[in-house]
């Protein structure tokens, strides 16, 4: 298993399109993804568990990867978060 505490870029936070867009990419990736705020964590594949997290601009979420590409999808989806998703 792989971990980072990421910022969030995203002006909205992980809202609506933010969120499509990350779920989007997740499921691309073989591993399991989840992302953890405060003492919640949710699946990183599932578009009402993510926007659940009600993460804003500017918050920390652990984002966790485990499998055969976890190094991969930490690294993509981390960058993702980092950026302005609109």
């Amino acid at each position: 298993m792989t971990a980072r505490t990421v910022t969030l870029g995203s002006k909205s936070g992980l809202h609506a399109r933010p969120a499509a867009m990350f779920v989007q990419k997740a499921k691309s990736f073989q591993s399991q993804i989840s992302l953890s705020k405060n003492d919640k964590t949710v699946n990183g594949k599932s578009i009402l568990s993510v926007i659940s997290l009600g993460a804003l601009k500017g918050d920390q979420v652990l984002l966790q990867t485990n499998g055969e590409d976890a190094d991969a999808a930490l690294e993509n989806l981390a960058g993702l978060l980092e950026q302005d998703l609109g």
